[in-house]
């Protein structure tokens, strides 16, 4: 058997002879994607040659890609992924994956199969029993999984090519970008009036005040928070993985940080701790010391689910705007940055990884920030300020 590579628009094909058809009389080729690169082509080629040369014919052909990902590859990442991440993939495989392509043979899997997946789950892809597609980024993160997995078996032998490097998973840009929600400042003031006897106050005032992500706030110990020095330490985060609880590391540098604290939360947090105090003292031996600062009277940690579920609660009785416990990071971001502080100093509170981000994320606030400088700009000139 021979083969050679060629090039149809910006895509590069390994094209193999197949002989003669006797049907026909006609030489057989077959068309096999290989990607953007010649180079990729060309290796390609080279392997389907030796392949059948070799008369290349194991039990490995018969493995379906379902069998693959669950039994061979995932085993494997067990110990080299974040648990969260990995929950993240199996939980993709199972749900997503397995039900469409699972039973389709790993050799015979095609940039098509994957096309196909990708349509089917934008379209119907719930599995929560609602009609209705997953989200563009759901899907990308499927593709990555597989693209990864593929990559793995590619470079192992498993298989000739990495077919999810050449099918097209949906772009990030089409998707249409989440309506960020958040309260002004008189909204806030309300809602934190309103929750004042609720337990979880000191918790939902901090998130108010810092903008710290809800695992932020309940992996806070008190170890990292420095009432002295009025500030307070973000070094880890309290995260559900498959509903059960573990103390993670933060996941960026740029997420580790330090975040200055105003009087009113440093009143509330002393506050919080003498009523801690006074309930580690209740139950004696029943308490459980994790050092947390937002934690169940027994010292155990809060679920994270259940925490979102107070803020809920308490926002359907407040007769105030809709919005989730994140989005009172979005209204930390918000009224700050409408208030003139400058971006690279909201960035820093928020941990985000660049300030850069933190503008495309909030640039619904920019406009009139924007307005309010060209007004300066004008004062400045009709007021006759010959500085320069």
């Amino acid at each position: 058997m021979r083969g050679y590579t060629a090039k149809k628009g910006n895509q590069y094909y390994a094209v193999i002879y197949e002989g003669i058809d006797q049907a026909t009389g006609k030489e057989r080729r077959r068309w096999i994607a290989a990607g953007p690169r010649r180079g990729e082509a060309e290796r390609l080629v080279t392997q389907l040659v030796k392949d059948k040369n070799d008369g290349l014919r194991t039990a490995r052909d018969k493995t379906t890609l379902g069998v693959y990902l669950t039994e061979k590859w995932l085993p494997l990442q067990h110990s080299r992924l974040r648990r969260s991440t990995f929950d993240s993939y199996r939980r993709n495989i199972d749900l997503h994956v397995i039900p469409v392509l699972g039973r389709v043979p790993l050799q015979k899997l095609t940039p098509e199969d994957l096309d196909g997946l990708y349509a089917h789950l934008l379209t119907n892809g719930r599995r929560d029993g609602k009609a209705g597609g997953l989200s563009v980024k759901t899907v990308r993160l499927v593709h990555l999984v597989l693209h990864k997995a593929l990559a793995d078996a590619t470079r192992k032998g498993s298989v000739t090519r990495n077919v999810a490097a050449v099918c097209d998973p949906p772009k990030l840009s089409s998707a249409k970008s989440r309506e960020i929600k958040a309260w002004n400042a008189e909204q806030l003031r309300a809602f934190l009036d309103q929750v004042r006897d609720n337990r979880a106050y000191p918790a939902l005032l901090l998130a108010a005040h810092t903008g710290m992500r809800r695992g932020e706030i309940l992996g806070l110990r008190w170890e990292d928070v420095h009432i002295d020095d009025a500030r307070l330490s973000v070094r880890q985060a309290l995260i559900s993985v498959a509903y059960d609880v573990q103390l993670s590391d933060v996941k960026t540098g740029s997420a580790r940080r330090t975040i200055d604290l105003d009087a009113r939360t440093l009143e509330v947090l002393r506050h919080w701790r003498e009523r801690q105090e006074d309930e580690r003292r209740l139950l004696g031996a029943r308490y459980h010391d994790r050092d947390l600062v937002f934690c169940r009277p027994d010292g155990d940690p809060s679920h994270p689910d259940l925490f979102s579920q107070t803020f809920d609660r308490a926002v359907a009785g407040s007769g105030l705007p809709n919005i989730t416990l994140h989005d009172l990071r979005h209204t930390h971001a918000s009224l700050l940055l409408k208030a003139g502080v400058p971006v690279k100093v909201v960035s820093e509170r928020l941990g985000h990884s660049s300030p850069s981000f933190t503008m495309s994320v909030y640039q619904h606030v920019m406009p009139g920030m924007q307005a309010e400088a060209a007004a300066i700009f004008s004062r400045l000139l009709d007021g006759g300020d010959s500085r320069s």
